[in-house]
């Protein structure tokens, strides 16, 4: 079962990215204590040069990166008439691939008209319409929209005179397992009565006798098949039927229970009619294309359903009913639901139920709904979406909720998650992979150098420089491929980017350290500021590159292009890496000035690295079937 509580798939991979991170500097700083200890013969300051890396490697900037991307999806989430209660929800939304909804009022125009008013036979009758009126007007629960539309229709035929006929002496109160409720009332002649309206299916199951032209006659067999062929004709032309039962015979007693609601006389039947919502074919068509299934889960008769779904092309060959779900194990459900989109006739747990099997089977589920039976699958679900109109329950239970009950606000929300998702996954790969390569290749330098390859000052003002460079990255553009398909969290895949291109980011860092040994012999200890000098800035350098790199599986700035937020952020700190590292200004930062003709070799090392990173993003991509 799914605790409430419990954290999404979002929350659970970034503690796991976490938890790795802190496994490998437990693991790796020790070792380059050890290593620097040996090589420079000064405990002290690589103790201070250990602590320092563990604090610069660590990726400080995820909650700021998080949380900025998460408040902007949803303020872009809140010009589109939705409120985000849970920030993590948002990247939920994109990675839904199954939207759970119950029907009435998200998928068709939740204005409920009553059509029709007829006994047991069929024919129009004012006496079924004057019953389910009292029955209404009378009960002190939450009147829903079927009672606003009986109520309604009673007055425009001046039956609310009734009202002043009559008294409430009791009521046995609707609840989701009878699906039925009663008042008892006495008229002013002190005749007593109990009238019960509900489901089709309740009501004729308390029923004992049936009224034929005024007459209480025993509920055969025969003419409970001839009641049951008028509530399904009815049924299939659309209509949502409820059964009316009366019974005169009560006892004295004030109180009344659900024991009372038997041997009644069922009198008839009402109609109703709630329209599918013009929009809503475009919009669960849209979601289709992005990937999101929808499937309903209503508490309404199949016929009614059925006839709502045939409309808006929602598939209905294997329906199944809260009768037939009863009877499965979960182990059955898991098969029959991988080819069912409608569920009618439903309990509130029995919608929990199905929404939890379909999490069992791997799927991002959302769940759409505005009444109090749609508290428990809202919980359940990895996403709950109600409306501002919902009862009070179903809006505390949700995650977002919609000012407008327009399914077109999902689609543009689904989207809006993907962009979200992908752009904090965007910087978790970049962290990953260059905190990881930066690692390897402190531990790398520290074995061949006999001085600290840099100096803690210098790895703090990187590290701080390296995260003003990602400010822009929740701004950033995401391409159209990535908005296509649901998107899942993969902390294997993130391991395996991690570790691939980790070791890419130390083979140019070697390449660096060959560079500045060999060629412009910063090869001893007196010369060991202008080493840590140059290793500064192609550090800052390569770590700004690799964020346009690999934002997208293209070539960056020619087939995709960056946002002006990440250009802006990124070239800003190039400009503040170059003015450091190659004016006066560097010995303020305890760094030297580099001569000129090393930018020329930095210029040669960004265009190696950009091309091994092209390289193997192809064979990466080739693999793995994915980039981010």
């Amino acid at each position: 079962m799914y605790s409430v509580n419990e954290k999404n798939s979002f929350e659970k991979g970034i503690d796991d990215i976490s938890k790795l991170l802190i496994k490998f500097m437990l693991v790796l700083v020790p070792i380059i204590l050890v290593i620097n200890a040996f090589t420079t013969h000064d405990f002290w300051s690589s103790l201070i040069f250990a602590i320092t890396i563990a604090v610069g490697l660590t990726p400080e900037m995820l909650p700021v990166i998080t949380t900025s991307t998460l408040a902007k999806g949803a303020v872009e989430m809140s010009k589109k008439k939705t409120i985000v209660k849970r920030l993590s929800a948002i990247q939920t939304f994109g990675q839904m691939n199954i939207l759970c909804t119950d029907k009435t009022g998200t998928l068709t125009e939740d204005e409920v008209v009553l059509e029709r008013y007829m006994d047991v036979l069929g024919n129009e009758s004012l006496r079924i319409l004057k019953h389910a009126f009292l029955n209404s007007y009378f009960q002190t629960g939450l009147k829903n929209l079927i009672d606003v539309a009986i109520i309604a229709r009673a007055e425009k035929e001046n039956l609310n005179i009734l009202k002043e006929k009559y008294k409430r002496e009791d009521e046995i109160p609707f609840d989701f397992t009878r699906r039925r409720m009663s008042v008892v009332l006495k008229d002013e002649n002190g005749k007593r009565q109990l009238i019960t309206k509900g489901a089709v299916d309740e009501i004729v199951s308390i029923c004992s006798f049936v009224d034929i032209d005024g007459t209480a006659i025993e509920l055969t067999d025969e003419l409970r098949e001839k009641v049951y062929q008028v509530y399904e004709e009815n049924n299939k032309e659309g209509l949502r039927v409820l059964a009316i039962a009366q019974k005169n015979e009560i006892h004295d007693v004030t109180t009344f229970g659900v024991q009372d609601e038997s041997n009644m006389v069922l009198i008839g039947f009402v109609g109703f009619l709630d329209p599918p919502k013009e929009s809503a074919k475009q919009a669960i068509s849209a979601l289709k294309s992005h990937g999101v299934d929808t499937v309903v889960l209503t508490g309404d008769s199949e016929g009614v359903a059925l006839n709502v779904c045939k409309k808006l092309g929602i598939p209905v060959n294997n329906s199944l009913t809260g009768k037939q779900v009863e009877k499965f194990t979960d182990e059955e459900l898991k098969e029959k639901v991988k080819e069912c989109h409608l569920f009618s006739k439903l309990s509130p747990l029995q919608k929990q139920r199905i929404v939890r099997i379909y999490q069992e089977n791997g799927n991002t589920v959302g769940y759409m709904g505005d009444g109090i039976n749609d508290s428990p699958p809202l919980k359940q679900a990895d996403v709950g979406i109600s409306v501002d109109t919902a009862v009070d329950i179903a809006k505390e239970t949700a995650d977002i909720i919609l000012l407008e009950k327009d399914l077109n606000v999902l689609e543009e929300g689904v989207i809006n998650g993907r962009k979200t998702f992908t752009n904090l996954l965007k910087y978790i790969k970049m962290a990953t992979s260059g905190n990881f390569g930066n690692m390897l290749s402190v531990i790398i330098a520290s074995i061949f150098l006999p001085f600290l390859p840099m100096l803690p000052i210098h790895i703090l003002i990187q590290n701080l420089l390296n995260d003003f460079a990602q400010i822009g990255m929740p701004f950033d553009n995401v391409d159209s491929e990535y908005l296509k398909k649901p998107k899942t969290w993969n902390t294997e895949g993130i391991k395996q980017f991690m570790f691939a291109f980790g070791i890419i980011s130390t083979i140019l860092d070697v390449f660096c350290f060959a560079i500045l040994w060999y060629i412009f012999q910063y090869n001893s200890i007196e010369k060991a500021v202008l080493f840590q000098s140059g290793w500064f800035v192609f550090g800052i350098l390569s770590q700004t590159l690799i964020i346009h790199m690999i934002r997208t599986s293209k070539i960056p700035f020619v087939e995709s292009k960056s946002s002006k937020q990440l250009i802006i952020s990124t070239l800003t700190i190039v400009m503040i890496a170059l003015i450091i590292s190659f004016t006066d200004i560097a010995a303020i930062f305890d760094l030297s000035k580099l001569p000129m003709n090393y930018l020329i070799w930095i210029v040669i090392l960004m265009c190696i690295y950009i091309f091994f990173i092209q390289i193997y993003k192809k064979i990466y991509i080739r693999k793995n079937r994915e980039w981010l």
